[in-house]
């Protein structure tokens, strides 16, 4: 019995290293677009991601809706509150990247007219090494964001 039990156990092990590596992927969750206060400032955007095996850097977001996206970070320095350009967005295998209010968030210059609260816009995540990823993200009025 024990060696029916080892010779299982070292054909499982060698099946598993014979398998193909799995390619690097990122799921985008919870994305949302705040819409700005005032018109012509930018919106605001949030979401979760979430990559399996490798780490991942986020490279940049884009929308044909809007004209330019910038990542952020918020920070405070001499009790002044700043946003803080981000450079490099790298998260670790199965690791996970939030952007949401009061941290770091993507900044939305430019936002298309049609662009209404209840609405969606598309999202579309590049990253290195996992492809792109585009998401319809929920689009909320100033201020109602997280609010149920």
């Amino acid at each position: 019995m024990r060696v029916l039990l080892a010779t299982a156990t070292g054909l499982a092990a060698l099946a598993a290293c014979n398998r193909a590596p799995e390619e690097p992927e990122v799921r985008v969750q919870r994305a949302a677009v705040t819409l700005p206060a005032v018109a012509g400032r930018p919106g605001a955007a949030y979401f979760t991601l979430k990559t399996n095996t490798s780490p991942t850097n986020l490279i940049g977001v884009t929308s044909p809706l809007v004209q330019r996206i910038e990542l952020h970070d918020s920070g405070t320095k001499g009790g002044v509150s700043r946003m803080i350009p981000l450079d490099e967005t790298v998260f670790p295998a199965r690791g996970i990247l939030e952007f949401e209010p009061g941290g770091k968030h993507a900044m939305l210059f430019g936002i298309h007219s049609s662009v209404k609260p209840g609405g969606t816009i598309p999202l579309t995540f590049t990253f290195d090494p996992a492809p792109a990823v585009t998401v319809e993200a929920e689009v909320h009025a100033p201020g109602t964001f997280g609010a149920h």
